[in-house]
């Protein structure tokens, strides 16, 4: 009856609880009223729109004090700035924390629109303190072996009823039985190369009750123990060599981590990202040098285009005169009229090429777009034919091009992670063996006679109760299928990787041909041009003679008016070819050293680590002096196989032709070995660069800008940049200039 009545209560609650809810869902609070006035503004009228992110960057001072850009509106003529090309590469380099390349200017590939996959001069440091799977840095991939240090303590106190007195350790049924808790749990374990496991386990419990002493020793008692645990991988996983490439096999997440995070493939992803900025350091010192000699180009052509106006400003004159006493008609006015204005428009457009020019060089070197001043070259392009050997070069490219070094380092990496996959097609069978001291008392610390088993550690230190354990855990995954997959995925991706590298080789080679054949192209092209301007400055010579003469009259239904102006346009044409054939044959040679990766060497440019904390120098000696002062063991070999190496340059032994017992003639030779010609032998040394027959005495507006302050001279076969030479400073946050 009475459990009939419980229930009937219990129903009814239920019921109350239903009916209050619905009622609660039904109910429309139309009558109601708060006092005050209404606040709406913390409401947001939509979920999403344009914000901006609230970042402490503000405008770098550069930025915002640029003054005006160049452009054909500016009315002050901006002050002249020489600069060489040695000083413009290490002005770029000293600016370059972000590497710009020429090709992403004004491009959705710029800075602006792939900001993640920019190479910046963070990138090394970056990929040296990665600690994400895939991209773990050394000091990641060593924190592995680091030791490890848990504890815990943990108080509780539990007051239960007891209902049978035989359960309950002699407890009256009806009472409460009090117990209070402590727990502690320390360890300390250390895993080391060769992939096993040592810990260090100290364990303390704590059990006080109100039972009594009926049936126990003690109503409160201290338990625990010490104990030594050791774990080694005798199959699967195991050895010094497998640890070094995919990290401690006890620490895998089976084919999350996989076999690539051991310390040997975080170094190699370091070389590779070196290799990274170095390419990107490369290509920003070729197109500097490009756009050093696109402005000269520049300016070569605008001081083409104003001496070619200002000519045919002058025969316009005279025809005007003419026209005005009668001795000429409309026709060769209007013509030496219109000439003028066509010239004339053409000054404009090189002018705003060259500012245009200008304004590309100076991003490229990390000068603001505008400073009251515009750049000029202060170098001449070489002159001297050069005559590069082809087995020289192709064993330079072949050696030295950072491309392929970095896809070797890609093959190492592969080769080690294949080695350590093939490892994991074994059974996981590792020795487990533990020893451990137990201790029992009443007490925590201290010591009394009154009776045995009072203190705790003094239990455990006497080391009369201990215990161990001796053993192997086994595991087969039967038939290895994913191991077996893995395995077959390096084996594919090895095999791509090295058919890549004879790839990247046979494209080199052919990159390197295609270079040999600009330099002779553009070489014999400058000659060319060369007699085309003598040609033509001759031929405008004798049209201004005849003009002088009187010789006026028509011949060959063309009016000598009408020649004269051909022979200046014919004049203008063949001194612009000859300037872009002397710059196609210096952009030239700077191609030949690029494609042989000899680029940053030849501009005296080098990559070095930078100076670290004085404390890691401190520590460093220090083991170094521990280290020179232990006692080698003969058995144990701590060194691993060498898997880097310097510059193999010479390694690489091409068969001539005609001789195929050795090598090619000058192919280990010296430099002096090449066949270079005399600067007197040289057709183009001659080469009329400031030669302008017919000029003005009186410099304008426009000649003022382009009039160089140091006499030209032909340059012999292009020497290093530099007589020291700048370093780059890879350190461990980030890359600096040093002088």
């Amino acid at each position: 009856m009475r459990n009939r009545r419980n229930h009937s209560r219990w129903r009814r609650w239920i019921s109350c609880l239903l009916l209050g809810s619905m009622g609660a869902g039904c109910c429309h609070r139309a009558d109601v009223s708060y006092l005050g006035d209404p606040k709406h503004n913390y409401y947001k009228g939509r979920a999403t729109q344009v914000e901006f992110a609230a970042v402490d960057v503000p405008a770098t001072a550069e930025v915002v004090n640029t003054a005006p850009p160049n452009t054909l509106w500016t009315q002050q003529e901006p002050e002249i700035r020489e600069i060489h090309l040695t000083e413009a590469i290490q002005i770029a380099l000293s600016n370059s924390d972000i590497m710009r390349t020429a090709g992403g200017f004004l491009t959705a590939g710029s800075v602006l629109g792939a900001n993640d996959r920019t190479s910046t001069v963070y990138d090394p440091a970056i990929q040296e303190s990665g600690v994400l799977f895939g991209g773990r840095g050394v000091e990641a991939a060593l924190s592995a072996f680091d030791a490890q240090l848990q504890a815990s303590m943990i108080w509780g106190r539990n007051e239960t009823v007891q209902n049978n007195r035989f359960f309950s350790g002699g407890q009256e049924a009806g009472t409460t039985l009090v117990q209070e808790t402590a727990a502690f749990q320390g360890s300390l374990s250390k895993t080391f190369a060769h992939g096993g496991a040592i810990s260090l386990n100290h364990n303390v419990n704590y059990l006080g009750n109100n039972i009594g002493t009926q049936s126990q020793a003690f109503p409160s008692v201290y338990t625990g123990n010490v104990q030594l645990q050791y774990q080694l991988p005798l199959l699967a996983g195991a050895g010094t060599e497998f640890t070094r490439v995919a990290g401690p096999i006890g620490q895998a997440f089976g084919g999350l981590s996989g076999v690539s995070q051991g310390v040997l493939i975080a170094r190699i992803n370091n070389d590779i990202s070196i290799s990274d900025f170095e390419a990107a350091i490369r290509n920003q010192i070729k197109d500097v040098e490009d756009a050093y000699w696109d402005l000269y180009l520049a300016y070569r052509n605008f001081d083409t285009a104003v001496r070619t106006r200002d000519q045919t400003l002058e025969i316009w004159e005279k025809q005007r005169v003419r026209k005005e006493i009668g001795t000429r008609g409309r026709q060769d006015e209007s013509q030496a009229r219109d000439q003028y204005f066509a010239l004339a428009s053409a000054a404009d457009n090189a002018r705003s090429q060259l500012y245009t020019a200008e304004t590309r060089f100076r991003r490229l070197i990390g000068l603001a777009a505008g400073d009251g001043t515009i750049l000029r070259p202060a170098d001449s392009p070489v002159t001297a034919e050069f005559l590069p050997e082809w087995y020289h070069c192709l064993t330079e490219a072949l050696t030295e091009r950072v491309e392929l070094r970095r896809q070797k380092w890609n093959i190492k990496s592969l080769e080690l992670q294949y080695k350590a996959a093939q490892s994991l097609v074994k059974p996981r069978l590792d020795f487990i063996g533990n020893y451990q001291v137990n201790g029992f008392g009443d007490d925590l610390i201290g010591y009394t006679d009154a009776q045995a088993y009072d203190n705790f550690y003094q239990s455990l230190t006497d080391g009369n109760q201990t215990g161990w354990n001796l053993g192997v855990q086994f595991r087969w995954d039967i038939g290895f299928r994913s191991q077996l997959a893995q395995v077959r995925n390096y084996e594919l991706r090895l095999a791509k990787a090295r058919r890549v590298l004879q790839e990247q080789e046979e494209e080199i080679s052919h990159e390197l041909a295609f270079a040999f054949q600009e330099l002779s192209r553009s070489f014999n092209s400058a000659e060319q041009n060369q007699n085309r301007v003598f040609a033509a400055q001759e031929n405008v010579e004798v049209f201004r003679l005849q003009e002088q003469v009187g010789i006026d009259v028509p011949q060959g239904g063309e009016s000598i008016i009408d020649q004269r102006l051909r022979s200046e346009t014919r004049l203008a044409q063949a001194q612009i070819a000859f300037h872009e054939s002397l710059v196609a044959y210096q952009k030239a040679l700077t191609d030949l050293q690029y494609r042989k990766g000899t680029l940053l060497e030849y501009n005296c440019i080098y990559l070095a680590e930078g100076g670290w904390k004085p404390e890691a120098y401190a520590d460093a000696k220090r083991n170094a002096e521990a280290r020179a002062h232990a006692i080698a063991n003969p058995y144990l070999h701590t060194a691993p196989p060498a898997f880097s190496g310097p510059s193999p340059f010479g390694g690489v032994f091409f068969t001539h032709p005609e001789n195929e017992l050795g090598p090619a003639p000058g192919l280990l030779d010296s430099p002096e070995a090449m066949p270079i010609p005399a600067n007197d032998s040289s057709p183009v040394d001659e080469l009329p660069d400031g030669d302008h027959s017919g000029a003005e005495d009186s410099p304008s507006r426009e000649t003022a800008l382009i009039e160089q302050t140091s006499a030209e001279r032909p340059n012999p076969v292009p020497p290093p940049r530099a007589a020291v030479p700048p370093i780059f400073n890879v350190g461990a946050g980030a890359v600096q200039w040093i002088d």
